[in-house]
């Protein structure tokens, strides 16, 4: 099939790269040229395990094609992907859906004969409505098919997640969209990876379900975990005993420093704003949106507490700062509202992160950045693990005891077990586990 995506961002590119590896003839537009160059020079703007090679697959095989060029490939197309981005606006809360809405309209304008038009985007209730007004407003004529089809793509982990998905879910209201919309997933073995066709809004609301679903999770977890180390159990047992009741799942269980990303935030935000506009709240998730603002800041109380009561004119190394391991994702990482509480504290900060610095410094230019772990650990008072990068779980301890002012370790990631930690020489400070403070 033909298929256009529109914007080259990490879902637009990650799917248009993905479905010509379905053996599908696929055009990633996007209007930044800088972009699109990049991509064009087989240089890949996001950090995703595996992408760069596949990107170098489908483009030497024909199937793969980068342009700022809208007009030639959507009029070409059978399938138009609207991929473009929907951060939460500033004001309220609610979905950007700018970007979504420019998009249609181009679209709408370039389209020659019958084209399903599919928003990857995660969108409220209703912008399918929306967009096929927009549509036709922009072009009468346009004989189109307005389309949901949620991503649930985990960043470290895009690519398999397309490939191999728990399912794809396809919302429409028009029934001729049906047998496009089977075709471009036609390489899946519906046995293993089930296509569910929905109506449209069904879709849409599928997939802030399914993503403030997860974000509860955590949040309950994550007060568990405070829990535990007010009463003296562990977590992480508690964890698995829960998780291994099928019921519930051990997915999403762990304890840390609450939850980021480009998903969760935003879209438990404009689900709770959503719910709000229609008179059915959803408090639930009113809730664990001010539980995990609340707990990235708290964080910092623990690294207070493992250096005495008091972090001014002390130097603490951070280990991770992107919101999880394998991207370079920074957008509402933990780390951004950790280290702010620990500067208003008066701590002085060195960080390390093996993807996440070059974007970190475009937010935070005053940190002092690093160029590996013993860097960051150089007379610091504490080492702070943020994110569970596999490197982080593989500390030389000895050599770092030599390096640091203090052996001080706050594990916000549960990467260790204490006594290994404290049979090193260390201070060790976990999540929800108990008899950390004790000193080594």
């Amino acid at each position: 099939m033909r298929i256009a995506i529109i914007g080259s961002g990490y879902v637009g590119l990650v799917s248009g790269v993905c479905l010509a590896d379905f053996g599908h003839d696929v055009t990633c537009i996007d209007q930044d040229a800088g972009k699109i160059d990049r991509l064009n020079q087989g240089e890949v703007p996001i950090y995703e395990p595996g992408l760069e090679e596949l990107i170098a697959k489908n483009v030497d095989a024909g199937r793969l094609q980068f342009t700022t060029d809208l007009v030639a490939p959507v009029a070409g197309a059978e399938v138009v992907f609207i991929a473009v981005g929907t951060p939460s606006r500033k004001s309220d809360g609610h979905a950007d859906l700018s970007y979504v809405y420019s998009a249609a309209a181009q679209v709408a304008r370039a389209v020659k004969g019958f084209t399903v038009i599919v928003t990857k985007s995660t969108v409220p209730v209703g912008t399918g409505d929306e967009l096929e007004r927009i549509i036709a407003e922009a072009n009468p004529a346009a004989d189109v098919a307005v389309v949901s089809n949620p991503e649930f793509l985990r960043e470290g982990a895009a690519i398999a997640d397309f490939m191999a998905p728990d399912r794809v879910v396809v919302g429409l209201n028009d029934e001729r969209a049906r047998a496009p919309m089977a075709a471009v997933y036609a390489p899946l073995d519906p046995a293993k990876y089930p296509l569910l066709f929905t109506s449209r809004r069904t879709a849409e609301l599928t997939k802030y379900a399914a993503n403030a679903f997860l974000a509860l999770k955590l949040a309950y977890i994550n007060e568990i975990a405070d829990l535990c180390e007010h009463v003296g159990a562990n977590v992480q047992d508690v964890s698995r005993g829960m998780g291994l009741d099928n019921r519930i799942g051990q997915k999403f269980l762990n304890a840390g420093p609450g939850y980021g990303g480009s998903c969760f935030p935003k879209d438990t935000l404009a689900l709770v704003k959503t719910a709000q506009d229609h008179s059915s709240p959803i408090r639930l998730i009113e809730t664990i949106v001010g539980i995990n603002d609340t707990r990235k800041r708290a964080m910092a109380r623990k690294v207070e507490r493992a250096v005495g009561g008091e972090l001014r004119g002390k130097t603490i190394g951070i280990l991770g700062l992107t919101f999880k391991p394998d991207t370079d994702d920074i957008r509402e990482s933990p780390a951004l509202s950790i280290i702010q509480a620990l500067q208003d504290r008066g701590a002085r900060l060195k960080a390390y992160d093996p993807e996440g610095m070059s974007a970190m410094k475009q937010v935070l230019p005053e940190l002092t950045y690093c160029d590996g772990v013993e860097d960051a650990a150089a007379e610091a008072d504490a080492l702070v693990i943020i994110t569970e990068w596999s490197i982080f779980r593989n500390l030389d301890f000895a050599r770092l005891k030599q390096l640091m002012a203090a052996p001080v370790l706050v594990d916000l990631r549960n990467c260790y077990q204490s006594a290994d930690v404290k049979a090193k020489g260390f201070t060790y400070i976990s999540v929800g586990r108990p008899d950390d403070l004790d000193e080594a």
